[in-house]
């Protein structure tokens, strides 16, 4: 963003590949301002779908619907595959935790750090949730075809709900997507898991 008198230097070494780059968006860029406001959890909405991209029935005209960069997103000169999500508890209590793991290979010819990000998402529920919500990330260094499992530990914060009818915070029993990806427009792997009223 700021890159002060230093940041010549510094793009040019990523330009030039002295640097592999690793940073990730904070943000979601959009393609231009008719898109505002515009963020990665969104609510659903059935006033429209997206087809390859395109929004249709009142959506944009002349344009895509997808931001110009996505939340997460990043570059970097390395590639990088996940597989073998595992997650530990299947069924949890309200008040219970499970780990999440992920395998992360540096599939490219260089060395590359990569950002893990892990989103949920609740399928039903009594209150209209955000598509995904960003609930871990984890960076991990990696070498040419070198690969590393990446954990996470998801607890009661993490399924939690705004009470509508106390406005407090409360998890709310329900089935969860579980959500891998590289930014959160491109989500890699995808499990499910209950969170149930007691053990």
């Amino acid at each position: 963003w700021l890159p002060g008198e230093a940041g010549g230097e510094a793009v040019a070494n990523v330009l030039f590949g002295d640097t592999n780059p690793s940073g990730r968006l904070a943000i979601t860029i959009p393609r231009s301002v008719g898109q505002l406001p515009v963020y990665y959890n969104y609510k659903p909405s059935k006033a429209y779908w997206i087809d390859k991209g395109w929004v249709h029935n009142g959506g944009y005209v002349d344009m895509p619907g997808t931001p110009l960069y996505p939340f997460g997103y990043g570059l970097s000169y390395a590639h990088f595959q996940y597989s073998n999500l595992y997650i530990e508890s299947l069924q949890i209590p309200k008040q219970g935790q499970t780990r999440v793991s992920v395998d992360v290979e540096n599939t490219g010819k260089v060395a590359g750090v990569d950002t893990v990000q892990l989103y949920v998402h609740e399928l039903y529920a009594p209150v209209s949730t955000s598509v995904k919500q960003l609930r871990g990330f984890e960076r991990v260094a990696l070498e040419p075809g070198q690969k590393k499992s990446v954990r996470f530990v998801l607890g009661p914060e993490d399924f939690q709900l705004l009470d509508r009818d106390n406005m407090h915070w409360a998890v709310v029993p329900g089935t969860f997507d579980i959500m891998i990806g590289k930014s959160a427009a491109d989500i890699a792997l995808k499990g499910t898991l209950e969170v149930k009223e007691s053990n």
